[in-house]
């Protein structure tokens, strides 16, 4: 097991931990990137959507190719953005990080401040 990963997720049937789904919808930044962590192997996949009950729906039933063979996975991290440039940008930024050790941080950081 990966030192410092953790087996539960932010993202449960009925939404996000901390809030729900609904309110994601009706905010202004329509757009999320996000971080799965593969629990075979305990490797990331990281995406981008417009919608994130949608996307984590097709991960969960198969439709994600990548994903489909890797269950099971667990919804890690994620980020809103206003535009899908924005989560774009933000997605290669992260794609482009070697060491899962930062993926570890980020995500430490992140359910720290929940």
């Amino acid at each position: 097991m990966v030192e410092g990963a953790r087996l539960e997720s932010v993202y449960t049937s009925k939404g996000y931990r901390g809030f729900e789904s609904l309110s994601l919808r009706k905010m202004k930044e329509k757009f999320f990137v996000y971080i799965l962590q593969i629990m075979k192997d305990f490797s990331f996949y990281i995406g981008q959507c417009a919608d994130l009950d949608k996307r984590m729906s097709k991960h969960a039933d198969g439709f994600s190719k990548y994903t489909a063979s890797k269950m099971p996975w667990r919804l890690v991290y994620f980020e809103m953005f206003q535009t899908r440039r924005e989560a774009l940008i933000r997605e290669k930024q992260l794609k482009s990080w070697k060491k899962p050790v930062r993926y570890l941080q980020l995500i430490g950081d992140w359910k720290t401040n929940w």
